[in-house]
């Protein structure tokens, strides 16, 4: 008998002998108020006459009614205990369809679900929200999976590449020492490129393990310190940078919060056109802190924008560039979620995207530290 078995069936003899222990002292009770009220009738004394004479009929006498209720409690017993492993174990079937089930479940057959009907109890709303769960859990898998093997084919292009480049500079006999200089230029810039690819997956990873230190903060500050880092770049790429920052206090993981911001502007400067504009707007609208980046750009179909934000996603070849990895959608996503936050975006008419995330406004969530200007 296994562990689990011993323990299924220890929870049932519980409830077996609780279920029994209140049916036996239910009819313990019930012989004790029909046993009192019998044994004490009195004996009825005719007139005149010295002595009390019973009646015909009066009644069972004091020793009957006390051996008949011993014999009652004894019968009472073994019937007690049967109802109250009968009843236990009609209680505990749900029960036992959802060990099963999520033993198979957690054996890898992830499609599998409870499915449990009538009657509405507790045990069918547990049974429900494990369907959520294990619904959410397959999704969790599945983009895992998926992530791992878009992460694998990313990682394995630039590992390529940078083997095929040293291949063919030592099988060549004539290289000379520009010949080695260039090669060994061109491995760095691999190697670049790779270290990034790695810092876009950190970053991603970091967003995806959620918030351990909720802080409060200025939204409007970190906008203006990625903007101040990001105006050369823009300057160089021909994009204008306009900003319309009001106070917006929220709370959150500071260095995430700055890393979903860096993403939205990198975003909207590479994903840009000659001549562009990206604005970035911070307000506090109500209950929520909302930022807004929008930039113009090339157009985008309405149904392409939720594949944006997926890991890997490109909407066409030529958005893979040195600096691109298909990561920085991804990563705000994952900012979003980790603080609870509302991530909207729309495509522009005239092309581009509008994003905008809203965060809660000003209060930190209980035992969070407050940050120190």
């Amino acid at each position: 008998m296994t562990s689990r078995t011993f323990t299924r069936r220890s929870l049932q003899t519980r409830l077996a002998l609780a279920y029994a222990a209140g049916i036996y002292a239910a009819g313990t009770l019930m012989l004790i108020f029909v046993d009192v009220p019998l044994a004490s009738i009195q004996q009825v004394t005719p007139k005149g006459s010295s002595s009390p004479t019973p009646e015909t009929g009066a009644g069972i006498s004091l020793p009957q009614l006390l051996i008949g209720s011993a014999v009652a409690l004894v019968v009472l017993i073994p019937v007690a205990l049967a109802l109250g492993w009968y009843v236990a174990g009609r209680f505990l079937r749900p029960l036992r369809a959802i060990t099963t089930t999520a033993r198979i479940i957690s054996a890898g057959d992830l499609h599998r679900r409870l499915d449990l009907g009538e009657p509405a109890d507790e045990l069918t709303e547990l049974g429900h929200t494990l369907d959520d769960l294990f619904t959410r859990l397959q999704a969790s898998f599945d983009a895992q999976r998926h992530f791992v093997a878009n992460a694998s084919h990313e990682l394995r292009t630039p590992l390529a590449g940078l083997r095929t480049l040293l291949e063919v500079t030592l099988a060549d006999p004539d290289a000379d020492a520009e010949t080695l200089r260039s090669a060994c230029q061109e491995a760095l810039a691999l190697g670049e490129h790779q270290e990034r690819l790695v810092r876009a997956l950190l970053a991603l990873a970091t967003s995806e393990r959620g918030v351990t230190r909720w802080e409060a903060l200025d939204l409007t500050q970190i906008v203006a310190g990625v903007l101040a880092s990001r105006r050369d770049r823009a300057a160089v790429a021909g994009i204008d940078l306009a900003e319309h920052l009001t106070p917006a206090v929220t709370a959150g993981d500071p260095g995430l919060i700055e890393s979903l911001v860096a993403n939205l502007i990198d975003n909207a400067i590479r994903h840009n056109h000659p001549d562009g504009q990206v604005k970035i707007t911070t307000q506090t609208s109500g209950p929520q802190v909302v930022l807004t980046v929008t930039n113009t750009g090339p157009v985008i179909a309405d149904d392409q924008i939720p594949r944006l934000f997926q890991p890997f996603q490109k909407l066409a070849p030529d958005r893979h560039g040195r600096d691109g990895y298909g990561l920085g959608l991804a990563i705000v996503n994952a900012v979003t979620q980790a603080h609870h936050a509302t991530l909207t975006a729309g495509a522009r008419p005239e092309g581009g995207l509008s994003i905008t995330v809203r965060f809660a406004h000003g209060a930190l969530p209980p035992g969070t530290v407050q940050r120190q200007p």
